[in-house]
């Protein structure tokens, strides 16, 4: 076991699910950290790729998987995807042994499902890992805790330590655990584009073995970069697309788009959609974001400096990182974030809503001159909900890249990306 191993805040779901359910899958891009969480729990591992047991394994596969089962439990099947067959399997054996905490199954790629492939419902639970969050890095001093804010906590301060030199970094470096356990800088960067590159160059033809051609993948994904965070369509991306590449369709642009989906390189953030007291039409094409915002920086060749000379490009990066990290702290909380936008331009850049019906709302801004405007967008967004059909906010909040976290005088709360957790 690596003894530089970070605590992840899925540590804990990871091990609740396991007292719930027979066998848990763990999804996510490759490189997160899935293996490494799972390894930390389990008591013995299956690497289904090892190229000294791979031609044995496949062969038991096909003959009897039930033999690569065989372990002390919990026991972890690592890219599981490989042989599929392995998913019936598990699911037999969770049903014969019924007991807990079987299996772990991790997997950097969805795999084509099968006529035969069982559902796993009640069986199977599923959770997403994604890189790390600033707060597991160690960069964030968790002073602000998203779970306090929603149950109303009051008199909270926070100072955040992360500059905006230090954000700008963490941006291209990523939140890949391999990344920020490098001490070297140059090497740091260099791991999170190597990640991009082996999605070009290798990854994202043998997710579905069809060719692709490195090239548009490239293009592909800088006309995604330069699309961050926002609504930007498929037609939108076809278009920008074409003037260097007359011969590309919608279709060959859905099925790449489709691949790095497949791979969790794709993380797009849903709309959502509540009961408004006006009749304002609502919005609902989700935004275009990648599972960590360094593709998108390495997509576009951008380092820290190239950042701090296009502050436009920096801010919806730095948005992209902020939603990152949302996600990872609402998902330990059993909610979901969403964005929001209306007809009459109304717009919210995060929604966090629990699975009891609580829910916030999140402005990102980067530097404190943009805070009061942010807090009256709220306020003013907030007003137009009706609360008759749903229950009012439980926070309002802007999230930035100042120092210091405290709460408004009209209840809005002001809380550096760097001072948050979940």
């Amino acid at each position: 076991m690596d003894s530089r191993y970070l605590p992840r805040i899925a540590d804990a779901k990871l091990a609740l699910a396991l007292q719930a359910m027979g066998a848990v899958l763990i999804e996510g891009p490759k490189w997160c950290g899935k293996t490494s969480t799972a390894q930390h729990i389990a008591k013995s591992v299956l690497y289904m790729q090892d190229p000294d047991t791979f031609e044995e394994n496949m062969l038991k596969a096909k003959t009897k998987p039930s033999l690569l089962l065989e372990g002390k439990t919990p026991r972890l099947l690592d890219e599981w995807q490989v042989a599929p067959v392995l998913w019936n399997a598990v699911r037999f054996t969770v049903d014969k042994r019924q007991e807990t905490g079987q299996f772990i199954l991790t997997g950097s790629v969805v795999p084509v499902r099968t006529d035969d492939m069982h559902s796993g419902t009640g069986r199977i639970s599923k959770m997403k890992m994604r890189a790390m969050s600033l707060y597991e890095s160690g960069e964030s001093s968790g002073e602000i805790s998203l779970r306090d804010i929603f149950e109303g906590k009051t008199d909270m301060f926070g100072k955040s330590k992360v500059t905006l030199e230090q954000i700008a970094f963490i941006l291209t470096r990523g939140g890949w655990p391999a990344a920020v356990k490098e001490r070297n800088e140059a090497l740091a960067l260099k791991k999170a584009f190597d990640y991009y590159e082996a999605v070009v160059n290798e990854d994202i033809s043998r997710v579905d073995n069809v060719e692709k051609n490195p090239d548009r993948v490239r293009s592909l994904m800088r006309s995604l970069s330069r699309n961050i965070s926002s609504e930007a369509s498929t037609t939108t991306i076809l278009k920008d697309l074409l003037a260097n590449d007359e011969s590309l369709s919608q279709v060959t642009i859905d099925q790449y788009i489709n691949a790095l989906k497949m791979l969790f390189v794709i993380d797009d953030l849903p709309a959502w959609s509540p009961s408004l007291r006006s009749k304002t039409a609502i919005r609902t094409t989700a935004k275009r974001h990648f599972s960590d915002p360094s593709i998108a920086a390495a997509a576009l060749g951008a380092n820290s400096k190239r950042l701090f000379d296009d502050f436009c490009t920096f801010g919806l990066l730095f948005e992209a990182l902020c939603i990152r990290d949302l996600r990872i702290y609402a998902d330990s909380l059993n909610a979901n974030v969403y964005h929001y936008r209306d007809a009459k331009g109304i717009e919210v850049d995060a929604i966090i809503q629990n699975s009891d019906g609580r829910w916030g709302a999140v402005e990102v801004k980067m530097g404190a001159g943009d805070i009061k405007m942010a807090a009256e967008n709220l306020t003013k967004f907030k007003a137009n909900i009706d609360t008759g059909k749903i229950q009012e906010p439980s926070f309002l909040l802007v999230l930035t890249a100042t120092e210091t976290a405290f709460q408004m005088d009209d209840g809005v709360w002001v809380v550096p990306l760097g001072c948050l957790k979940n």
